[in-house]
């Protein structure tokens, strides 16, 4: 289905007017120089086909003749060059194996186009004959045109124009297109046919290779493969020497999908990357949903227009409220699929599709979820990566939590999100787990880190409000804010525990090297009952410095103790463990709490000769 999907896609852009994606057999990628040649094969300007930017030179984008899998890749042979288009090596015959290269390209050409009489293809061989002859030549054009540097750089892609045709390439020239053409339509002949597994088509030419992907993360540079056999354990029925037969697809839908999925993968719109999940997003139709805001602004962060994201979101619930999604538009099947790297192959991480009309309340449902309260300057509408990032142990590079430490994790809240269903548990493990240690890291600063931060308070709200929903829990879900109405043991402990903290750096009356949190958060959550005495004790100590020099602020703490302990049984109200997922409420009790002290404006002048200000760390 994912393959027949794509094919379907490659087939509704190539139809569009304005299409950026390639007909068969052609490609769209970019060229980094253009040669400009006389009808005589002299070589008259090297026309660069790129632009600086920040610093990086940024190729034209150029639709080119593709004559296989070494449209994207080259193998080790060095005989394997494009039509009328290749890297420097072969066009020029520059590096170590130059006279293969550049012999090879010079066969390709004769081979592919092998009666023509074009005289701009006459130039270019012309051309290419005089440096099978001077070993010199090439390297005094690059020096001759100033692009020394940038050839040493790389390895740049040239192609040819001749001087009387303007812009217009060699290869882009009607009777070059012609004959392409036709010869292209003669590759299929003699080759394995039978019936493809995508579009059902009998006796069809048979894909022998896929064409190479490229732009999923951490795979081979060069490409890699969805569909391949390269190994006698992989072929079935002793098809060895046939490998179009294992996978039997045809070589059109070959070349539609590989393409298809080329272009989604290289798109800013089309494209997230989620975990190690290269995560591209489509729709079986236009719509006005899909072109005003792709599913990639719901869950990628645009770095050019950062909150694009969010007027995403506003315009969703808005329309949804409003009753105003298209009704033309509600059966649009919107599809998602996640790509992770797996040796030389390519592994689909998840698969997923659902209707505009059933998607957009999940997504609403999800960001609602979401929702908690939080301090300025953090988001109203979290991405998923930073969130999912959140409950995940740090590393070097990614000081904020390691996503690929947990590359299964993204599949899975995808997957919940897209039909509505609970969140898996495991990712409350990782939020709490991350909870109990984060206090041992600090930040660059040199203060802790929050251990119950905006992203893992919104997450572990939305993974137990799920649970409550779909679990049929009898127990109310929790709110934006805090819920004095919230008689939980566990969420009610988390709240204590903040207002001891607060009413420690109350009487401390200046920053603490260490903190009740920093001594005793972890095992508050896990093991309530040998830490809360203690706590007691110290909190009595910490309320008669209050009474002593802030009698207003006293009493304000005073009222939060009373209405944290009220409804609270004594004889249970310090237990010896907490399970996952009370541990979970304690951390949002323990969040909501924080908040509230931070939000209350009746401490701001509880006491006239010490106002009270609340300030966040």
């Amino acid at each position: 289905m994912i393959l027949q999907e794509l094919v379907r896609y490659y087939d509704r852009q190539r139809n569009l007017q304005d299409s950026d994606i390639a007909p068969p057999g052609w490609i769209r990628r970019p060229l980094d120089y253009i040669l400009v040649l006389r009808s005589d094969g002299e070589c008259i300007d090297l026309q660069a086909n790129f632009v600086l930017k920040n610093g990086k030179s940024v190729s034209g984008s150029a639709l080119l003749p593709s004559i296989g899998k070494q449209a994207l890749k080259h193998t080790n042979s060095g005989k394997d060059a494009n039509l009328l288009w290749d890297n420097a090596s072969f066009v020029l015959g520059l590096g170590d194996t130059r006279n293969t290269k550049l012999a090879s390209f010079i066969e390709t050409i004769k081979s592919w186009l092998p009666d023509t009489k074009d005289e701009a293809v006459r130039a270019v061989l012309v051309f290419l004959y005089s440096l099978t002859k001077d070993n010199a030549r090439a390297k005094a054009i690059v020096e001759k045109f100033k692009a020394t540097d940038e050839f040493e750089k790389r390895d740049p892609t040239i192609a040819f124009r001749l001087l009387e045709d303007g812009p217009l390439c060699v290869h882009e020239r009607d009777n070059i297109r012609s004959a392409y053409s036709a010869r292209f339509g003669e590759a299929s002949e003699g080759v394995v046919r039978g019936r493809c597994l995508v579009t059902g088509a009998v006796h069809v030419p048979l894909a022998s290779n896929e064409f190479v992907i490229k732009g999923v993360w951490n795979a081979q540079p060069a490409g890699a493969n969805i569909v391949s056999f390269n190994k006698p354990a992989f072929v079935s029925y002793g098809k060895h020497d046939r490998n179009g037969e294992n996978a039997p697809i045809s070589a059109d839908a070959s070349i539609a999908y590989s393409v298809a999925l080329n272009h989604l993968l290289a798109s800013d719109r089309n494209r997230v990357q989620v975990g190690d999940a290269s995560t591209v997003f489509w729709a079986d139709a236009p719509s006005q949903f899909d072109s005003e805001f792709t599913l990639a602004d719901f869950f990628g962060e645009t770095k050019d227009d950062p909150d694009r994201s969010v007027r995403a979101v506003q315009a969703l619930h808005q329309a949804l409220a409003s009753g105003q999604l298209p009704v033309g538009e509600r059966h649009a099947q919107f599809f998602v699929l996640g790509l992770a790297p797996n040796s030389a192959r390519i592994s689909v991480r998840f698969w997923l599709n659902a209707e505009l009309a059933d998607l957009a309340p999940r997504i609403c449902a999800w960001f609602g979820d979401l929702a908690i309260t939080h301090g300025p300057g953090e988001p109203d509408f979290p991405m998923l990566v930073p969130l999912l990032s959140a409950s995940c142990a740090p590393s070097k590079d990614r000081p904020r939590g390691d996503l690929q430490r947990n590359p299964t994790l993204a599949g899975q809240v995808i997957r919940s999100i897209f039909s509505g269903s609970a969140f898996p548990l495991s990712w409350l493990n990782d939020l709490v787990g991350r909870c109990r240690s984060e206090q041992a890291r600090k930040r660059t600063d040199g203060k802790p880190t929050a251990n119950v931060s905006h992203y893992r308070a919104a997450s572990i709200k939305a993974v137990l409000n799920r649970s409550i929903r779909f679990h049929g829990f009898k127990e109310r879900e929790f709110t934006v804010a805090l819920d004095p109405e919230n008689t939980n043991v566990a969420y009610r402990l988390g709240r204590l525990f903040a207002t001891y903290e607060r009413i420690q750096d109350d009487a401390a009356g200046r920053e603490l090297n260490r903190t009740i949190r920093d001594a005793y958060f972890g095992s508050a959550m896990a093991t309530p009952a040998s830490v809360f005495p203690r706590l007691e004790v110290l909190n009595g100590h910490h309320m008669r410095s209050l009474r002593r020099d802030k009698p207003g602020l006293h009493i304000a703490r005073e009222k939060v103790l009373a209405e944290i302990a009220w409804g609270l049984d004594a004889e249970i109200a310090f237990p010896r463990t907490l399970p996952l997922p009370e541990q979970g409420r304690f951390a949002l009790g323990y969040y909501h709490q924080r908040q509230a002290f931070f939000t209350r404006k009746e401490e701001a002048s509880v006491d006239n000769t010490q106002p009270a200000q609340e300030t966040r760390p």
